[in-house]
């Protein structure tokens, strides 16, 4: 069962914890749309990694309030109010496709507890100098985009309609997310293990509304609230070459724009390669918090 944390506001946020109960604290913020049970290192690996891996729905998802309004900057006061109750001072975070923006968040806004941070296939500021942003976009992700641009009615009525199908028949969804990925997602797709969590993870998120994934999309198709420049923590920004859902030109972005960020770029790759490689980024994460000062 999650534990409840009430934000400062009185909004209920739904957590979750595995791993090593007293081990390195690491949020991990979901995709879009997602849930607290989205795929994960399985709890040996994590238990071996020596990380206490912190999960939650974002308001919207799951068990958690709504917060209506909300925008990217928003998670970062969440995810204090979480540290808070869990008794955590510092941790890093790590977020993936559209937990990655409110990783960021919480690296600019809470700098004081942040020790570094990971963007695995994010998108990027959709105001960004410089950036097409739909180049190489997926025909899905550009028309949704485009909805939620065009009002905030017309995005819930439009995600409403997309979430009652993915309640009916949620390995549909799983299924043509590979499809319209191209040849790496479909082989990440093809694992029934991570197809299973996949499943899971997209019923519980819209298990009462769409209104997290309306928010969010919102919240990505509006000013994010704070400038990816002012960080100044260690972050790491991964994104596979071939993404068709976050193309690999917002990572690049992003690059340029968060001072000395450590930017990996893999060729062959593309979006779902993101849950395969967040085994390999837990240890650079912890890597601050756990080895002794010189």
């Amino acid at each position: 069962m999650p534990r409840i944390v009430v934000a400062p506001d009185g909004r209920r946020l739904a957590v979750e914890e595995r791993g090593k109960p007293d081990g390195t604290p690491v949020f991990y913020l979901h995709g879009t749309p997602g849930s607290r049970l989205g795929p994960s290192p399985r709890a040996q690996v994590l238990y071996r990694l020596g990380v206490r891996l912190i999960t939650f729905d974002r308001p919207g998802y799951g068990l958690s309030d709504r917060m209506p309004n909300r925008t990217v900057a928003s998670i970062a006061a969440d995810v204090a109010a979480i540290a808070d109750a869990l008794e955590v001072d510092g941790f890093s975070v790590v977020g993936r496709s559209g937990g990655a923006p409110h990783a960021l968040a919480c690296a600019a806004l809470l700098p004081e507890r942040t020790r570094r941070a990971a963007a695995l296939v994010s998108l990027a500021p959709h105001s960004a100098e410089g950036l097409d942003w739909f180049a190489g976009m997926a025909e899905s992700n550009v028309f949704e985009y485009l909805v939620a641009r065009a009002g905030p009615h017309l995005a819930a009525t439009r995600l409403a309609s997309l979430a009652s199908q993915i309640r009916a028949d949620p390995e549909s969804k799983v299924l043509s997310i590979g499809q319209e990925g191209g040849r790496a997602d479909r082989r990440i797709v093809s694992d029934h293990g991570l197809r299973r969590m996949m499943v899971r993870n997209f019923t519980e998120a819209l298990r009462h509304s769409a209104d997290g994934w309306v928010d969010d999309v919102l919240a990505f198709s509006s000013d994010w609230g704070f400038d990816p420049a002012v960080i100044r923590v260690p972050t790491l920004v991964w994104h596979g070459e071939n993404d068709v859902f976050a193309p690999v030109g917002h990572a690049r972005w992003l690059g340029r724009r968060i001072p000395n960020a450590t930017v990996c770029i893999q060729r062959g790759l593309a979006h779902l390669d993101a849950l395969s490689v967040l085994p390999r980024v837990l240890p650079w994460l912890t890597r601050e918090l756990v080895e002794p000062a010189r």
